[in-house]
């Protein structure tokens, strides 16, 4: 028996799927490069309004948080912040 199949086997958490990730562990787009950067200046429109009462608006499939937009919203925004899953700015 070879270390994989005891792993599979004692279920400790690291066999993989049909697509050869493993599951339970971090999402593979996490480290992919994200479509905006800090400072950059984008046109986007506002899909949604978070709980929060932030404007959300997407660029590339990307979320961004804009504090004080409203669903509707066509705005330019400059961003403030990149995380690993989503981005805030501010209305310019």
């Amino acid at each position: 028996m070879n270390d994989e199949e005891g792993d599979e086997r004692h279920g400790n958490g690291r066999s993989e799927g049909r697509d050869g990730f493993r599951r339970g562990g971090m999402n593979p787009n996490y480290f992919l490069p994200k479509p905006v950067k800090v400072g950059d200046e984008v046109e986007v429109e506002v899909e949604a309004v978070a709980a929060k009462g932030d404007g959300i608006a997407k660029k590339d499939g990307f979320v961004i948080f804009i504090k004080g937009a409203k669903q509707g919203d066509k705005i330019k925004v400059r961003i403030t912040e990149v995380k690993a899953r989503f981005a805030m700015g501010e209305v310019i």
